[in-house]
């Protein structure tokens, strides 16, 4: 096997373009929305780079010197890894509200341990800058899989060379990376969330590399197409960059254009000598962030997301951006210079593949011993933020009551008691009364109904349904206390992202499936079952509530929204009043998080009131409640809450001294519960 040994200032040129595509798409999500390509353009460098190191060693000795390898490896990556993962530790301690503690521990455990992707692929995380509520270490999973590929590649390249040399080697890399590219076409097709992390789905962006490593020598080519296939290589990386967003069926199929473009662009610098580019690749700028691309990689992600608790502001300004940029390229620089290339030549460490291992067990030990600290500190803080809860429940200007007419509560919008919501604030709580989730009216392998029984054994109680989705459900815990004082039984039907309508559902936020684990088919399905059993049933009541203003129907009719959804409601209440129920319609609470960061309250504990919404933009056209409203069923009633979230102007993230949402979009329990006296004052309830 021919390989080759001179430097390569495209290949360096190439770690700068995809380090640069990942930060600028975490600092800028809606700017360069497919920067996260950047990642690929890694992995197949990995693949030729150690392929190429690995064949010559195979060729020269006709063996690998794995504890070597091995050792080599853990001195280049795992001293900077394990410096970034206990900075993160400190500062999660530090800056970040003590709800986000859990999460960062076991993140950063999980990254020391280089299995971070896989827990975020158990945990179906989106990976996206987007998201308002990632770890500090979220962005460890590349690098998990490319320690687990690091592991196991050596020796699959030793076996295929001993059983029938360089040969079988290239035959059962392209056997293994086809199969690992099928699978990657399926899983993104059937589980995107999870087919984004987990390692076999990305073996094949490896084996490219490795093959370009073995056979790229071998290939034929003049000058002129060397150079059409860098420049073909470059556009489809940057072109995946721009075009690519966090919506694409990523990787998939797509990932072809940024791994085939950097293959393209390997393969065209193979002869030396200057390429068309190199005025460009070789310049000093471009080679110093190549250099620097792993430790940038591994600093930018945690500024990031602690840059808004640091500077106090949910949104940072173009200044505060370029900012965090200069920080994150100073700290790569420093820890490249005082910490990745010492600790690779670092005779303590090089003197035996032996004390590099006793010293990485060292390293991860300390970060095991600082994440389990960590866990134990937010138990702590998870107890304190019960009591104090409990505590404030009695006072007469808490929660919603603030908002009372006439209450003379003053200062309604002010700091939060609780600031920072845990556990207890889940709206999805369910009290020693709920049973077990039952085998009836299954969404898939999805249990949705559950009883929850408030009645203390009295004979025949009245019975009460709660459906529709989440946003049905964080209304249980109020519903639940009023159920409790008439000594009701609930009886519960959620099914998330699924509208308790008779619609031509098209599934969450426009697109085409339903947003979570449900299909389309059978939230429709789903729906008009569990309608038709209420009805059969005859309680004596139904509140029902779902996330109408996000959940698409379409019949093709061309009709707006509010007319297919006034039709599709009207079946199921009608079914409902004439059974004998009373139908009680929950209006959905204003927008949080498509109208404010998520995070905004936490990072203005102090002062709170900053993250007033305008109220018409908070709490815009409901299809839901515009149906409630205008229906002509006496059966049917609409209890709209909205003024004891809003003032006359603005729509408000605490109020009495209490946080109004647990997280984007759903209320905290212990405000929903102060919403019970409001609920049970639009209730018409007869006793016996």
């Amino acid at each position: 096997m021919a390989t080759q040994t001179h430097f390569r200032t495209d290949i360096q040129a190439l770690r700068a373009i995809a380090v640069l595509a990942v930060v600028f798409n975490h600092v800028w999500p809606t700017g360069l929305t497919g920067g996260y390509v950047g990642v690929d353009v890694f992995f197949v460098i990995s693949g030729f780079l150690i392929t190429s190191h690995l064949g010559r060693e195979v060729g020269r000795t006709g063996r690998i010197r794995l504890g070597k390898f091995y050792a080599r490896r853990a001195r280049r990556l795992l001293p900077a890894a394990l410096l970034v993962l206990f900075f993160s530790l400190l500062t999660a301690y530090f800056v970040l509200p003590f709800p986000r503690w859990e999460t960062n521990a076991q993140e950063i455990l999980a990254s020391a341990f280089y299995v971070q992707n896989w827990l975020l692929a158990a945990n179906s995380v989106d990976y996206s800058a987007l998201s308002a509520s990632a770890s500090l270490a979220q962005h460890y999973w590349s690098l998990s899989v490319e320690e687990q590929f690091y592991l196991f590649w050596p020796l699959l390249l030793l076996l295929l060379f001993r059983v029938r040399g360089w040969r079988a080697m290239t035959t059962g890399i392209a056997i293994a990376g086809s199969a690992s590219l099928a699978y990657c076409v399926y899983l993104t097709a059937t589980a995107k969330e999870a087919a984004y992390f987990v390692t076999p789905v990305r073996v094949w962006e490896f084996a490219i590399g490795a093959l370009l490593a073995l056979c790229a020598l071998k290939i034929p080519l003049l000058k002129r197409e060397r150079a059409l296939a860098s420049a073909a290589g470059f556009a489809l990386i940057l072109g995946s960059a721009v075009l690519f967003d966090h919506h694409s069926p990523f990787p998939g199929w797509l990932a072809l254009l940024p791994t085939v473009g950097t293959g393209l662009v390997i393969l065209g610098g193979t002869r030396p000598g200057d390429q068309w580019h190199t005025r460009f690749t070789a310049a000093r700028p471009v080679q110093f962030l190549g250099g620097i691309s792993y430790s940038l990689y591994l600093w930018h992600w945690p500024l990031i997301v602690l840059a808004p608790f640091v500077l106090g502001s949910a949104r940072l300004s173009l200044w505060q951006q370029l900012g965090l940029l200069a920080v994150s390229v100073l700290l790569a620089w420093l820890t490249k210079l005082l910490v990745e290339d010492r600790g690779l030549n670092w005779q303590p460490l090089a003197r035996s593949a032996r004390t590099t291992f006793t010293a990485v067990v060292a390293g991860m030990a300390v970060i095991a011993l600082a994440s389990t600290s960590l866990t134990w500190a937010y138990d702590d803080e998870v107890a304190e933020s019960e009591l104090a809860a409990k505590r404030d429940t009695v006072k007469v200007c808490h929660g919603a009551a603030a908002l009372a007419p006439d209450s003379g509560c003053e200062a309604p919008f002010g700091p939060a008691k609780v600031p920072y919501l845990g556990p207890s604030s889940e709206y999805h709580q369910r009290p020693p009364e709920c049973g077990e989730w039952l085998n009836t009216h299954l969404a898939g392998e999805t249990k949705t109904v559950s009883v929850c029984d408030f009645s203390d054994g009295a004979p025949r109680p009245k019975v009460a349904w709660l459906v529709g989705d989440s946003h049905a459900q964080q209304w249980q815990a109020p519903l639940f206390d009023i159920a409790r004082e008439h000594g009701w039984v609930v009886k519960l039907g959620l099914l998330g992202a699924c509208p308790m309508a008779d619609i031509s559902y098209r599934g969450f936020r426009g697109e085409t499936t339903a947003s979570g684990d449900i299909e389309v088919p059978e939230c429709t399905h789903w729906s008009r079952d569990l309608a038709s059993s209420i009805a059969a049933e005859r309680p004596a009541y139904v509140f029902t509530s779902f996330y109408a203003r996000q959940e698409t129907a379409d019949d093709g009719s061309g009709r707006t929204q509010l007319a297919q959804y006034r039709e599709g409601l009207g079946t199921y209440w009608s079914a409902w009043t004439g059974a004998g129920a009373k139908v009680y319609v929950l209006a959905d609470p204003p927008l949080n998080g498509d109208v404010r960061q998520p995070d905004c309250v936490s990072i203005n504990a102090q002062n709170p009131a900053v993250c007033g919404v305008d109220r018409k933009r908070a709490q815009p056209l409901d299809p839901l409640t515009e149906a409630a409203r205008t229906t002509r069923n006496p059966g049917v009633r609409l209890i709209d809450l909205t003024d004891y979230f809003c003032d006359a102007r603005q729509c408000h993230g605490v109020i009495g001294n209490v946080v109004v949402y647990y997280d984007a979009d759903h209320l905290n329990r212990e405000y929903a519960r102060s919403l019970k006296p409001m609920l049970a004052a639009q209730l018409e309830i007869t006793e016996g």
